[in-house]
């Protein structure tokens, strides 16, 4: 069983700095004040790596990599890495 990882925001945390969208473009919109939308494909390859750049830099501490082990991800459960 392959584990994947989807990205999640803390919207209530969020500062709207848009750091993260400059570092994980692939995964992270900027809606129209600010706030960061992310898609909802998993995450991996050299996208998990920036994703997880982007998860330590964040200044807000509002991001986070959630561990999805693969069915999973179907049921909608997911584990915090």
């Amino acid at each position: 069983m392959t584990a994947t990882h989807l990205l999640g925001i803390d919207r209530i945390a969020c500062g709207g700095y848009g750091l993260c969208a400059e570092l994980l473009p692939e995964a992270i919109e900027l809606d129209e004040r600010g706030y960061p939308v992310r898609g909802s494909a998993p995450l991996t390859g050299e996208a998990l790596g920036h994703a997880r750049r982007a998860v330590a830099a964040c200044p807000a501490l509002a991001l986070r990599l959630d561990r999805t082990p693969g069915r999973a991800l179907e049921r909608g459960s997911a584990q915090r890495t």
